[in-house]
């Protein structure tokens, strides 16, 4: 009866669809034909007109019939959904008879996942450059890269001016004081602050109260912030004073000055909102202008966030001398930085980049440094620092400040030929300057003589002042809305300022790699803190629903979020992340990260104990005898986290599992256990599927679907019976043989034809792999019929020769990499399971594991690539890892920006050096061409590069024996074995043939592609959500054995998953303005929309979401922290971002 019963039913289904498929096609056809009727009546527009009235046509027919395509797509797609679940029906009935006990049945991710056309509107429309704006990529295009010497300005040119240019609007000066702190660099953060930092901020209080005139601006508010809490009320009172005067500005508000290449936009988001609610709670300032002079290059991420955070201009140094002198020439430091995916300039942000070499005074005041050094009056005869051109500075006296003046006033001049306007920008500073009160008089008492001798004679029409970076770009501001018929029109930039050069061929892709072991521990505490911001959040607002929170630490679980906070924003700083610190500035780095991590968990653990308790009054915290222990042990800040291992008995105990992602998802866990025979239920007591592995440093895996941002509980005991699958092993040594001990319960062999290469497969990929190496040869994508030639392997590069050679900075090769050989074949050893398989080879240097996981999730739709990586023997040698397909690429690839932006395409440039070519990939790089897209995605910050077609090559470590003269002092000798993590995604491209026939159509009408016509590229979808998943994989932790039998739940908060291309970056509780640190009643909600290319497949993803869904329905009502978004949003308009909304 069953079995008709189903058969009828799908019957009916098919009728119904059938019936729905011929009304939307003959409806869609007349839309679409209705739409493309002429208006004869009208008279003939010109060819251009025609060819506008086409493309629109065009455009429209095409997202019609693309809407159309869709729906019956769906439809038919829903009915072969409906047969498929019949049958898999089928089979689990089947199975559950031949069974013991009933198998969980996971619900299975859609055939199609479901794309309203609106969602595809962002990512469809071109790129359109504005007027007179300026497209990075086509600078590096027009460019030729050469280095002539430029007289005084050794990477510029002679600057000459007539003397009466300033006669009708005289020349606005302002000299801005600063000092650069590192939070770590040669020192650490600590060190730094007791030697210098807390010094030149008591004198700032002092001297700046001493003159009016005087003006000062503060960027790191980690220190200002550590000397805050260590000054008197009346200190304090004087502080905010001379804020309220304008004496004092601080800029960006960050809690440092991050780094802009290997960040991810969630630590400059986090390190950006502790400094902003700092500089709110304490001193009520927000920040107006961002101050960028050491970033080692720029990105656009960093420009929208300031923005996004109301700030409306920002300072920038270090870009490629030969942008800089492109951009003097042309007149155009000046300029609004906008968006690549922005038409309006709804996103621009006034910017000012800096023209000359350094930030120091030798290269602020115009274009020679040898005179400028003069005026910086630290530098007088007698101190400890001195000018290199060995011409001293002069005290300013009444005998010679006619010639000082008219010395440096013929600098300012020639450096305001740079710019369009008559507003002069003039930087004081260096890194920690302003430490005695000697410096302090030297030389704003020097700089104020000069500056009233200035302003005292009229015929210089000069005014020169102390400023704040605010008060300049308020002038600059006031200049250009007063200019008469648009003369001063400021142009509009697009794109990044990636790689910076500095001088020559020295180009600073190396710290893309550098200390690669700490920025993988940085993605680790980021997924952490995340993880805990948002379980913490929630178990607040489930304690204020239920009234009692026990003895639930709250006020230290806040305390130790802020702690992880500030670590993590720490670690941010352009020397941090970077890998360019001294050895013990890198340990004192990481040794904050660790015990964040440390702390973190603590906070995870009390979280999800409250959560899952279906008796919350049974909840007591007793931090020596915590309810749940997390399943990874880091032992110390430089090794890598090892598993704990649960000790199976009869009795169960209780393994939880947090998804921190903001879909449903099925993904494979990993735990360790002590014994081979082991059963897994779930929270219904049903079996889970498992793999059992052998105790070569692998796994026990279960596959698990778990709802979004929810904590599933399962059952782990010991067994009498195997009910998880053991996995099957080969091992293969080329030329020696093999004997493998210890794995008695599982079935081993070698293997026995050393020509015939390894396969492994799921439902959607084959891999076949070299019997010598173990290493990727084919990769088959079974679902599509796609086939790419895919190969992996590893090579070497070495240093140059030269006397300037590779060093925690530069990367400076002795030519084209060297393939890696190893001195004896390796060993391979193939796994095969239900829930994984993989290939395992072990090199002299690396451990390299190709995996596929059998679960019909994202995760079985791409291939995970580990490289353990251990080069501490090495000398002066980078090892990369280099992929190598047959897709038509030719020198064009896609790398992202800190894991938010648009993907911004690069070319490889024969004209640029080998390291000019590599950028930094924070979360991904792409290769393309008409049919496929082949995109490696990372789990740390990297340097990578597209050297030939089809080619991706990725640095995973560097060990370097010498400085490379950048001030570090030493090389990169501090190597740890080093764990890598990607994915590799191969998608099947599905180009528009409505776009190439308008294209094909305008070629007739005499038309050429323009640069407005560019295509805008992002990830895919698939792509977006794999990246997710690598970065915040499942967070297993299981009770102790004392707390066994007390009943837990499952807990849910949302309703629904989020939708596909929302992220959620964070669920922030803020803190409290009561004394004390605690948390207060307010969290914040922070959101991403990304944007995704939709000329890929929805079908066959593994994903278990749509892309829309209103945010009202996300939260269960009685979960929803109760938060004033009015109030809480008060000047943090970034706090939730939309992208392309």
């Amino acid at each position: 009866g069953r079995r008709r019963a189903c058969a009828f039913s799908k019957h009916k289904q098919v009728t119904v669809f059938g019936a729905a498929i011929c009304f939307v096609v003959v409806f869609s056809l007349y839309l679409m034909l209705d739409h493309l009727q002429l208006d004869h009546s009208k008279n003939n527009p010109s060819s251009g007109g025609q060819l506008s009235v086409l493309q629109d046509k065009i455009d429209h027919l095409e997202r019609l019939l693309s809407e159309n395509n869709e729906i019956i797509a769906n439809i038919r797609d829903s009915v072969i959904n409906l047969r498929e679940s019949v049958k898999d029906s089928k089979r689990v009935l089947e199975a559950g008879n031949m069974s013991q006990g009933s198998l969980e049945m996971l619900p299975s991710p859609p055939l199609v996942v479901p794309i309203d056309s609106e969602d595809c509107q962002f990512s469809a429309r071109p790129y359109t450059k504005s007027a007179g704006g300026v497209q990075m990529s086509d600078v590096y295009d027009l460019l030729a890269f050469d280095n002539p010497d430029g007289g005084v300005w050794k990477q510029g040119f002679d600057i000459a001016y007539n003397e009466n240019e300033w006669d009708q609007e005289p020349l606005q000066v302002f000299v801005v004081p600063h000092s650069h702190n590192d939070p770590g660099w040669l020192k650490t953060f600590d060190d730094y602050f007791h030697d210098q930092t807390q010094h030149i901020l008591n004198n700032m209080v002092v001297k700046l109260h001493e003159d009016n005139r005087r003006k000062m601006i503060w960027s790191e508010v980690s220190y200002f912030a550590k000397w805050w809490d260590n000054i008197d009320d009346q200190k304090r009172d004087a502080v905010k004073s001379l804020i309220n005067t304008g004496q004092l500005e601080i800029a960006t508000g960050g809690w440092v000055m991050p780094d802009e290449a290997n960040t991810h936009y969630f630590a400059l988001i986090d390190q950006l909102l502790e400094g902003h609610q700092w500089l709110e709670r304490n001193l009520g300032v927000k920040p107006k202008t961002g101050w960028a002079v050491d970033p080692f290059g720029h990105s656009p991420t960093q420009t929208y966030l300031l923005k996004q955070s109301g700030l409306s201009n920002m300072l920038i140094q270090r870009v490629h001398y030969s942008i800089k002198k492109h951009f003097s020439s042309q007149k155009t430091l000046e300029f609004f930085w906008r968006q690549n995916w922005e038409k309006d300039p709804s996103t621009d942000i006034l910017c000012h980049m800096m023209p000359f070499y350094s930030y120091d005074v030798p290269h602020t005041c115009g274009p020679d440094p040898k005179i400028c050094c003069q005026f910086d009056f630290k530098r007088l005869p007698g101190g400890r620092i001195s000018c290199p051109w060995r011409v001293p500075p002069q005290a300013i006296t009444d005998n010679n400040i006619q010639e000082r003046a008219h010395l440096l006033l013929d600098q300012y001049r020639k450096k305001s030929k740079l710019f369009q306007s008559k507003v002069l920008l003039v930087p004081l500073g260096d890194d920690f300057r302003y430490t005695e009160a000697l410096e302090w008089d030297q030389q704003f008492q020097n700089y104020q003589r000069l500056f009233d001798y200035m302003n005292s004679h009229p015929e210089l029409h000069v005014k020169a002042q102390f400023g704040t970076i605010s008060d300049y770009f308020e002038a600059l501001r006031s200049s250009i809305a007063s200019s008469t018929s648009g003369s001063l029109a400021l142009p509009v930039v697009n794109g990044d300022f990636f790689t910076y050069a500095d001088r020559d061929d020295h180009y600073w892709s190396g710290y893309f790699t550098s200390r690669p072991f700490y920025k993988r521990v940085d993605r680790v505490l980021e997924s952490h803190l995340r993880a805990a911001e948002i379980l913490y959040s929630l178990a607040l607002a489930e304690m204020r629903r239920f009234g009692k929170s026990n003895n639930f630490p709250a006020v230290e679980s806040y305390k130790l979020l802020t702690a992880a906070r500030r670590n993590l924003g720490l670690f941010q700083h352009h020397d941090a992340i970077a890998g360019t610190g001294k050895d013990w500035v890198v340990v004192d780095y990481g040794t904050r990260l660790f015990k964040s991590i440390l702390s973190v968990k603590r906070v995870m653990v009390s979280s999800v104990h409250w959560l899952i308790l279906k008796d919350k009054q049974t909840f007591s915290h007793d931090p020596s005898n915590l309810f749940l222990q997390m399943d990874d042990i880091q032992p110390a800040q430089d090794a890598l986290p090892r598993k704990t291992v649960l000790k199976l008995s009869a009795n169960p105990i209780s393994l939880v599992i947090f998804n921190p992602v903001e879909q449903a998802r099925t993904s494979v866990v990993t735990v360790y256990v002590n014994r081979h025979k082991v059963q897994v239920l779930n929270s219904h007591g049903h079996p889970v599927t498992a793999q059992v592995s052998a105790v070569w440093e692998e796994t026990n895996r279960a596959s698990t679907e778990v709802p979004a941002l929810a904590l599933a509980v399962y059952q782990l005991s010991e067994s009498q019976e195997l009910h998880a699958a053991a996995a099957q092993y080969v091992f293969q040594q080329q030329g020696k043989h093999l004997s493998v001990n210890g794995a008695h319960q599982f079935r081993v062999s070698t293997h026995q034809d050393p020509t015939t290469p390894f396969s492994i497969e799921n439902a959607h990929i084959q891999l076949w792999s070299s019997p010598y190496t173990g290493l990727l040869e084919t990769s088959l994508q079974l679902k599509d019929g796609l086939e790419q030639q895919i190969k992996v392997e590893f090579a070497w590069y070495g240093t140059t020769s030269n006397k300037d050679k590779s060093g925690a900075y530069l990367f400076l090769p002795d030519g084209e990499a060297r393939p890696y050989t190893p001195s004896q074949a390796p060993v391979v050893r193939v796994t095969k399971g239900p829930v994984f398989s993989e290939v395992t080879t072990t090199f002299t240097h690396i451990t390299h594991t190709l995996r596929l996981y059998n679960v019909q999730g994202v995760e079985g739709q791409s291939v995970e690539i580990s490289n353990s990586v251990d080069i501490r023997g090495e000398f002066n040698h980078e090892i990369a890892m280099r992929i190598t397909s047959d897709l038509n690429s030719k020198d064009r690839f896609f790398t992202d920006h800190n894991g938010f932006q648009v993907i911004q395409p690069r070319k490889t440039m024969r004209k640029l050096p080998l390291q000019a070519n590599f950028y930094p990939m924070s979360s991904m790089v792409y290769l393309q061409d008409s049919g496929s897209r082949l995109t490696l995605l990372t789990g740390q910050a990297l340097g990578a590069a597209s050297l030939k077609s089809g080619q991706l090559e990725v640095i995973m470590d560097r060990r370097l024996n010498q400085d490379d003269n950048r001030g570090l002092g030493q090389g990169v000798l501090d190597n740890k074995i080093t764990a890598n993590c990607f994915r590799l995604l191969l998608e099947k491209r599905t180009p528009s043939a409505f776009r190439f026939f308008f294209l094909h159509v305008k070629f007739l009408f005499g038309g050429h592609l323009k640069p407005n016509e560019r295509s805008v590229f992002f990830p895919s979808l698939l792509s977006h959500t794999t990246f997710t998943y690598l970065n915040h994989p499942f967070i297993p932790m299981a009770t102790s054995v004392d707390f066994s039998a007390i009943p837990l739940s499952p807990y849910s908060p949302l309703h629904s998953s989020l939708p596909c291309d929302i992220d959620l970056v964070n669920l922030r509780t803020i803190q409290s303005k009561d004394e004390g640190g605690g948390p207060s009643a307010e969290a914040a909600l922070i959101l991403h929309r990304k944007g995704f290319d939709c000329r890929f497949s929805n079908r066959n993803t593994g994903l278990l979401c749509t892309t829309t869904l209103p945010c009202r329905l996300l939260f269960q009502p009685s979960t929803m922290p109760t938060t004033d978004l009015t109030q809480l949003l008060r000047g943090l308009s970034w706090w939730c971002v939309w992208l392309g909304e």
